[in-house]
């Protein structure tokens, strides 16, 4: 994780340009609202057609800038992570903050949905020679090898406690560094009762505790296997994956320079 450049992309702000115009120089005196104003003489009225297309410009203008505004609001900033050491890249969501001492090599996180978060684990250089990702076998035996390491990470020995989990899809893609990667997306629910120690089993009631997706990206290059694995609720996913497939597509793996 040494060396480490973290680089900033903004997508760009629309552009709006408001054109000048000049007030009258001949302005005739009224009272307030409720008074009645001065009659309008013919310079006045010379003056009334260029008023209403100046006001017309300005609320075209003001429309315009409100609509950019929003557009730009809703554009995601997205930073750039690259690990030359390790040898791998990805952009991340630029309101990710990251979490250091969590056990894999990185690892980001949304400061407000705690479980969406992304981690890369890099296989031990010692005990691996990797030379391509089809090592691991085609996409669907890749998609099996993930959910079985994702059931084991989060075994729990607590009594009461049951997994369910599924494969929802598999692919593989050429990137445009022209190196195959592996796309894996798994569900895991996990059960538990309410009361583990109850005698009875009307009231070991079972409920929901969690319900995740997984999306993994394997990769190889170093003689290692590399994934980036996003976490993310289901009830939010729907809402996320449009940023969560452009961390996806933008992960790398790097020639280290030896």
């Amino acid at each position: 994780m040494a060396n480490a450049i973290i680089m900033q992309s903004f997508l760009p702000r629309p552009f709006t340009q408001t054109t000048p115009f000049q007030l009258p120089t001949h302005i005739h005196s009224f009272h307030s609202p409720r008074s009645s104003f001065s009659p309008i003489t013919q310079s006045a009225k010379g003056f009334a057609v260029p008023r209403r297309k100046a006001v017309s410009l300005i609320l075209s203008t003001y429309i315009l800038s409100e609509v950019g505004v929003a557009l730009a609001q809703q554009s995601p900033v997205f930073r750039e992570y690259i690990d030359a050491f390790d040898g791998y890249s990805f952009q991340y969501p630029g309101s990710w903050i990251q979490v250091r001492g969590a056990g894999a090599d990185i690892f980001f996180r949304d400061p407000y949905v705690l479980d969406e978060n992304l981690s890369l684990e890099i296989s031990s250089p010692s005990s691996s020679q990797y030379k391509s990702v089809e090592d691991l076998g085609p996409p669907q035996e890749a998609g099996k090898k993930v959910l079985k390491q994702c059931l084991t990470e989060f075994m729990s020995t607590r009594l009461g406690v049951r997994r369910e989990s599924n494969i929802l899809s598999t692919s593989s893609r050429v990137a445009d560094d022209g190196k195959l990667y592996y796309e894996v997306e798994v569900n895991i629910k996990s059960y538990a009762n309410n009361n583990e120690l109850a005698v009875m089993p009307q009231d070991r009631v079972t409920r929901l505790e969690w319900d995740r997706r997984y999306l993994s990206v394997l990769g190889v290059e170093n003689n290692q296997l590399y994934e980036l694995r996003l976490q993310v609720p289901e009830n939010v996913f729907a809402e996320e994956e449009s940023d969560l497939r452009r961390v996806m597509d933008s992960f790398r793996v790097i020639k280290i320079a030896g």
